[in-house]
C-alpha cells in the first residue's frame, strides 16, 4: 500500500514539476461577440485536463476587467513542447478564427497558431492578446525567424534567436523545428529597424559568425515595415544551406527534362549535361527541404512520390562543376 501511495505521490510531483503556466489571450475588437462566449481550443486541452483536444466548448475565456475586448484563459501544461491552438467566437468549431498564413503552422497545410513552451520558470508565459484572426496584438507586428542548422551539430541547449528587440539575450527565445533541421520562432515588435543573430546554444559564446556580405557591423538587420516571414537562411550563412538558390555565378538557366510533370506516382528526370554526377534537393512552397539525393551517377533519375503531398514543389539541381538550377515540380 505504501508503495502505491508513493508511486501516486511521485507521479503528482513529476507532473507538477513538468507543468508550466500559460495564459492565452485574444482581442475581440471589431468582432460581434457571441452570446455563447469566447473559447480557445487546441492540442493542449487533454494535457491540461480539459477533456479531448480540439473541443470548441470546454475552455471558456474570461473577459478582462479593464478592457472588455480582451479575453484570457490560463492553463498548466507540460513544458518543452509545441502546442497548436485557435480562438473560437462562440462554442462551435465552425466559429473558429481564420489564422493568417504568416502565423500558421503552415506545413502540410495546417492552419493553426502555434507556440513552443521552452521553460519551467515559475512565472506565467503570457501570450499576446492577438487580434481575433490577426497576426499580433494591436499596435504590434509579427516577424518569423527561420534558420537552417543542416551544417551544424545542434546544441542540447537548443537554437535561439536574439537581437535588439529583446536586449540580445540568447536564453529567452528558443526556436522550434518542424523538421529538416530548420528552426523557427515568431516574435512581436513595433515597426522599425532591428539587429539580430542566431545562437547554437544559449550563451553569447554560441553566436553565429555572419558573413560580411549580409552583415552590418557583424549583425543581421531587418527593417520591419509589416508582418513578415523571413527567408530560411543557413546558420553563419547568407542563403540556404544546400543547395543554394541565390543568383550567383554558379546559377545557370539550363533546364533538365522532367516527365511527366505534374505526376501522380513517379517522374523521370533526364539530366541535360554530361556531368559525372548530380545532387538534387526538393523543397516545399515554404522553402523547406523535404528530400535530397546526393551523387546521382546516371543520366536519369526516378522521383518516387512517396510521402510527397499533392502540391507545388521546387527541385534544385547541382552538377559536379557546382553549376545549379531549379525547376517547378508538381505532384498531382
Amino acid at each position: 500500500m505504501k508503495k502505491i501511495v508513493f508511486a501516486i505521490l511521485a507521479t503528482c510531483i513529476f507532473s507538477h514539476v513538468e507543468a508550466k503556466k500559460v495564459k492565452f489571450s485574444v482581442d475581440m475588437t471589431g468582432q460581434t461577440k457571441s452570446s455563447f462566449g469566447i473559447h480557445v481550443m487546441g492540442d493542449f486541452q487533454a494535457a491540461a485536463g480539459y477533456g479531448a483536444d480540439w473541443t470548441s466548448n470546454t475552455c471558456l475565456m474570461v473577459q478582462d476587467a479593464s478592457d472588455t475586448n480582451i479575453y484570457h484563459f490560463g492553463v498548466d501544461i507540460p513544458a518543452f513542447a509545441k502546442y497548436e491552438y485557435k480562438f473560437v467566437n462562440g462554442d462551435q468549431s465552425y466559429e473558429v478564427e481564420i489564422v493568417p498564413i504568416e502565423s500558421q503552422v503552415g506545413y502540410n497545410f495546417i492552419d493553426n497558431r502555434w507556440i513552443y513552451i521552452d521553460s519551467l520558470d515559475s512565472d506565467t508565459t503570457e501570450l499576446q492578446p492577438f487580434l481575433f484572426g490577426g497576426n499580433a496584438s494591436a499596435g504590434m507586428n509579427m516577424i518569423r525567424f527561420l534558420v537552417d542548422m543542416t551544417n551544424e551539430t545542434v546544441s542540447p541547449n537548443g537554437v535561439h534567436a536574439a537581437g535588439s528587440f529583446q536586449f540580445t539575450n540568447p536564453q529567452t527565445d528558443r526556436m522550434y523545428s518542424f523538421g529538416n533541421n530548420v528552426y523557427e520562432i515568431i516574435n512581436y515588435m513595433t515597426l522599425g529597424n532591428y539587429t539580430y543573430k542566431f545562437y547554437n546554444g544559449n550563451t553569447l559564446a554560441n553566436t553565429e559568425i555572419v558573413p560580411s556580405s549580409c552583415a552590418t557591423a557583424g549583425d543581421r538587420t531587418i527593417n520591419l515595415s509589416a508582418d513578415i516571414v523571413l527567408p530560411k537562411i543557413c546558420f553563419s550563412g547568407c542563403s540556404t544551406c544546400y543547395p543554394t538558390l541565390v543568383d550567383d555565378e554558379n546559377f545557370v538557366d539550363q533546364k533538365n527534362n522532367i516527365y511527366p510533370n505534374p505526376f501522380k506516382t513517379d517522374a523521370i528526370v533526364e539530366f541535360m549535361d554530361n556531368s559525372q554526377f548530380h545532387h538534387i534537393a526538393i523543397t516545399d512552397i515554404f522553402g523547406r527541404q523535404v528530400r535530397k539525393e546526393l551523387n546521382i551517377q546516371s543520366q536519369t533519375y526516378k522521383i518516387e512520390r512517396g510521402n510527397l503531398s499533392k502540391g507545388v514543389y521546387h527541385i534544385i539541381f547541382e552538377n559536379a562543376n557546382g553549376k545549379r538550377n531549379s525547376q517547378k515540380l508538381i505532384v498531382d
